[in-house]
């Protein structure tokens, strides 16, 4: 498999049962296969062997858009790993594949200490991004969920009626 970034072939390494496959004396990227990412990317994590990863300074890397090196003729897409905005990778939008540069790997690790941490920081974005056009909109369906209500309810009382009539009968 070739490097996307480098075009330098890419070293399969297992860390931790994980094969994992890297450009050793080249760019010192990093190809992860779909979910891998998610088993190195808190700093609690063992990643024994991607951390400080041989590079060769001559190596140029490109920032074109980069190749998939699992599937063919598939772009990757560049975006921020975090909330945060700090680190961008590159995922394949086939495969879920993400292919880190030389030192995004500590980069990413440094930016949250737990997954719990990167949750909350993505909510707490979320909400003061949005909370005020959706809050609205929450309102309201609040507001019609109880109207809704009673007027289920005054529907129950008049069927409870009607039934105990028929009953007299």
């Amino acid at each position: 498999m070739k490097c996307p970034a480098c075009d330098r072939d890419l070293t399969e390494k297992d860390v931790n049962g994980v094969k994992v496959d890297v450009c050793e004396n080249g760019c010192a990227g990093i190809w992860f296969d779909n979910y891998e990412l998610k088993k190195f990317d808190e700093i609690h994590e063992n990643c024994d062997g991607l951390i400080n990863i041989k590079k060769d300074p001559s190596v140029k890397v490109s920032d074109d858009k980069r190749d998939c090196p699992r599937c063919e003729d598939i772009k990757m897409l560049k975006h921020y790993f975090s909330i945060k905005r700090q680190v961008k990778v590159d995922e394949c939008p086939a495969c879920g594949g993400v292919f880190l540069d030389g030192g995004e790997l500590e980069a990413i690790r440094s930016q949250f200490d737990t997954e719990k941490e990167r949750e909350e920081a993505a909510d707490k974005y979320f909400n003061s991004e949005f909370s005020g056009t959706l809050g609205v909109r929450a309102e309201e369906k609040k507001e019609e969920e109880k109207e809704n209500k009673e007027k289920d309810g005054e529907n129950d009382s008049r069927l409870r009626n009607l039934f105990n009539s028929i009953l007299k009968i």
